[in-house]
């Protein structure tokens, strides 16, 4: 497998997709190779959960030289997967005749993954997460174009073409150009056992005062600080709960540029009432997730959505918009609350609804948890990426390069 982030290292979802994808698929028995970017004070090669991990090169950073960056970690992932494979076909493992995939994750590792299909002949499997279309509303400027192309290319290069929506399916066919009939929905997991952990009541308690009073109710929103995730418009709908819940707190967490949020917050006179938190390591998440009253995800983009997932295998109330693929993981009225995308008022009025009504939110939360454990569990999903790699090896054994 081929990307651009792996645990320690989070940009976005994708890591985490990969590595519990990764983990299910070495526990079913298949041999998974990650080549990921470096990371400080992370080892280089390291096996862990049964994942061969491979860590090179410099991750891109931010700025006018990206793409650049970007090419430059290719070639680094290139080239240690090229002595990998050399090792492979030289006698090493696999055995000889074994399918031998490469699994690109998103246009990042695009280049790579093309290198590495044409020079060996190997099938490549690729899992488009996003767009940048979709990111960004549209093409708007030359990286986006740059970027567009890309995707374009992994879509025609690619065997088959995962994506874990019907939403994405719709995106990747009209937006990439990609057929129908190349595509293949297998949604996104999680490990909800990683949330059952130790936290007594009084630790619980203590946790809890540092974001909020014992009454106040406390409002979660976890995500990157981009257009796309929606804060701006959940900041402006907190302020309706707060017409209704005068001590209400909210905690935004996650990094990015939020300097124009803040300032809203300071317009707003919600100083006291609104926390951004910043990045935060995933103990520190899990225990927020283990007190907060209702976790809220109101993008204007997503794909899937993930971090939904994590508070309905928690337990939390879950509050989202109808934006792209969360509609397909949160049922309204069911296993959540789902509201108008964009609309301040729509989303107050879902928050307000866990809020006013906790009974019914209960009643939701044994729904989703039961949904996460049945529909988006790890091993059945790992079970439905095997049976596309069986049909490409199927094929591949039977036509000429």
């Amino acid at each position: 497998m081929l990307s651009w982030e792996y645990p320690p290292r989070i940009v976005g979802g994708i890591a985490r997709h990969v590595q519990e994808l990764s983990e299910a698929l070495a526990e079913q028995g298949v041999e998974v190779h990650v080549v990921t970017a470096s990371h400080p004070n992370t080892p280089n090669e390291a096996t862990e959960c049964g994942v061969h991990l491979h860590r090179v090169g410099i991750p891109p950073q931010p700025g006018s030289d990206f793409l650049q960056g970007v090419y430059a970690l290719n070639a680094t992932l290139q080239s240690r997967a090229e002595a990998l494979i050399d090792e492979w076909l030289s006698g090493g493992s696999p055995k000889a005749g074994e399918p031998l995939f490469l699994h690109a994750h998103d246009w990042l590792v695009c280049p790579a993954g093309r290198a590495l299909k044409h020079t060996y002949h190997l099938p490549l499997v690729a899992t488009i997460h996003a767009t940048e279309h979709g990111r960004h509303g549209g093409i708007h400027n030359d990286l986006s174009r740059a970027i567009h192309q890309i995707e374009w290319e992994l879509g025609y290069e690619a065997w088959r073409i995962v994506v874990c929506t019907h939403y994405m399916l719709g995106e990747v066919h009209h937006g990439l150009g990609v057929p129908v009939d190349k595509l293949d929905i297998v949604p996104n997991g999680i490990r909800s056992e990683k949330f059952a952990f130790e936290f007594p009541e009084e630790e619980r308690a203590q946790f809890r005062a540092r974001y909020a009073p014992p009454d106040a109710p406390l409002v979660f929103f976890v995500g990157r600080m981009v257009r796309e995730k929606g804060v701006q418009v959940l900041l402006q709908a907190f302020l309706a709960v707060k017409a209704r819940y005068p001590n209400a707190r909210l905690v935004i967490a996650g990094g990015g540029y939020r300097a124009h949020l803040e300032q809203f917050v300071r317009f707003a006179r919600l100083e006291d009432s609104v926390i951004f938190t910043g990045f935060i390591p995933d103990d520190e998440l899990m225990k927020l997730y283990r007190v907060v009253d209702v976790a809220v995800y109101p993008s204007l983009y997503e794909p899937f959505g993930i971090v939904a997932l994590e508070a309905m295998a928690v337990g939390v109330p879950v509050v989202v918009s109808d934006a792209g693929g969360l509609k397909e993981v949160v049922w309204h009225e069911q296993t959540g609350i789902v509201t108008w995308a964009g609309n301040p008022d729509s989303l107050a009025w879902g928050i307000l609804r866990v809020l006013d009504d906790p009974e019914s939110a209960k009643v939701r939360v044994q729904n989703a948890l039961h949904t996460v454990q049945t529909e988006f569990n790890w091993q059945t999903i790992a079970r439905q990426t095997r049976r596309v790699y069986e049909r490409i090896w199927s094929e591949y054994l039977r036509v000429d390069w």
